[in-house]
């Protein structure tokens, strides 16, 4: 029983959060040093990172991921992987990783769930089209920004923590290797756990919906990557972040390095480069072809009539954004990019009835 002339400063509650942090490694990241564009005064019960997860969950587009791709086109399956379940996976993996290095993973947690907000719909398809047609490309990593920074909460934005916005701005990573010191200049380690957690999530969940597909084989996969990770899905994950625990124990604090010696989030150079060549394969045979099948150019028309259609009537978009674009063609970009799946492809067939060629059949 609470004594009734007991005063509780809530406060507390976050200064008993921000003194733990003081036990994490010396490379760690901590939220007291956290800055906002606009000042804000302090959460009572959260620290800043923690502020920014609960954001980035309670934002409409974190709610649209769950309609959005992730290699599959509108997946019908219950099992295959959403752009949702795939940030879940990144914030999972990435968690694991710090908690074993003691970094800080309410940080890890917020770049993983937030850095995909970016998304069009049909994933990375949606992403050539807009970048082919709008002036200065598009990519989603920078469109993630933009909505955390203008177009939520009706281009109030989110106001996140400098450290959040930075991982989410620079998480992505070239087609071949990506992994060097160089690579992740003067991210934190928190930002680079999410970089390298991102590569092994969609590896291991996609290699997943590939198989369960049949649009590969198991003994398709390369021989040194089923040696070194295993043949099951729990198997890949746990392999590469004990892996990347282990050959980054000196960001853990347990290790005593010289001033100029500056840790980074890396894998073993065995098992990076079988990730590497995993990587690879999956672009040969897996990404690459369903972009080129028949329903990843039917998602890339889509998107490219819907973006077509609203650049040439910017008045059916919404004045907020409108006006905050600046222009109908980045109003169209930003207007179809919020799209899920579902929506474009129902928004399409009003446009243009019969576009997807019943290829969409029972999706809409």
């Amino acid at each position: 029983m609470i004594p009734k002339d007991m005063q509780i400063d809530l406060n507390s509650v976050r200064r008993r959060l921000e003194r733990k942090e003081e036990s994490l490694s010396p490379h760690a990241t901590r939220s007291m040093d956290a800055v906002r564009e606009i000042p804000e005064l302090p959460s009572a019960t959260r620290t800043e990172f923690q502020r920014d997860r609960d954001r980035v969950i309670h934002a409409n587009s974190f709610r649209r991921l769950k309609h959005k791709s992730q290699v599959f086109v509108a997946p019908q399956g219950d099992h295959f992987t959403t752009r949702l379940t795939h940030v879940i996976e990144v914030s999972q993996v990435g968690r694991s990783i710090a908690r074993g290095l003691n970094l800080n993973e309410d940080l890890v947690e917020a770049i993983g769930l937030g850095h995909d907000l970016g998304h069009t719909p049909f994933g990375h398809i949606g992403e050539s089209v807009l970048d082919q047609v709008l002036v200065g490309g598009f990519h989603h990593s920078r469109h993630s920004v933009r909505l955390i920074t203008q177009l939520e909460k009706n281009g109030k934005g989110l106001n996140l923590t400098e450290d959040v916005i930075e991982g989410i701005r620079h998480h992505s990573k070239p087609e071949g290797k990506f992994l060097s010191r160089d690579a992740v200049g003067n991210l934190t380690l928190e930002a680079q756990i999410v970089r390298i957690s991102d590569a092994l999530a969609y590896l291991a969940h996609d290699i997943l919906d590939a198989l369960r597909s049949d649009f590969i084989r198991l003994e398709d996969l390369p021989s040194e990557a089923v040696s070194a990770m295993g043949e099951r899905h729990s198997q890949r994950v746990s392999a590469v972040v004990e892996n990347v625990i282990e050959s980054s124990w000196d960001c853990s604090g347990e290790v005593d390095l010289s001033d100029d010696v500056k840790p980074w989030i890396r894998m073993s150079p065995e098992l990076g480069q079988i990730v590497t060549d995993l990587r690879v394969f999956m672009f040969e045979r897996f990404y690459h072809p369903i972009s080129a099948s028949l329903e990843g150019r039917k998602a890339a028309a889509i998107v490219g009539v819907l973006f077509e259609h609203f650049k040439s009537n910017p008045d059916l978009i919404p004045d907020w954004l409108r006006e905050l674009s600046g222009s109908a063609e980045q109003a169209a970009a930003d207007y179809v990019c919020g799209m899920t799946d579902n929506y474009a492809l129902i928004m399409a067939e009003q446009i243009e009835p019969g576009l997807s060629d019943g290829v969409f059949q029972g999706r809409i």
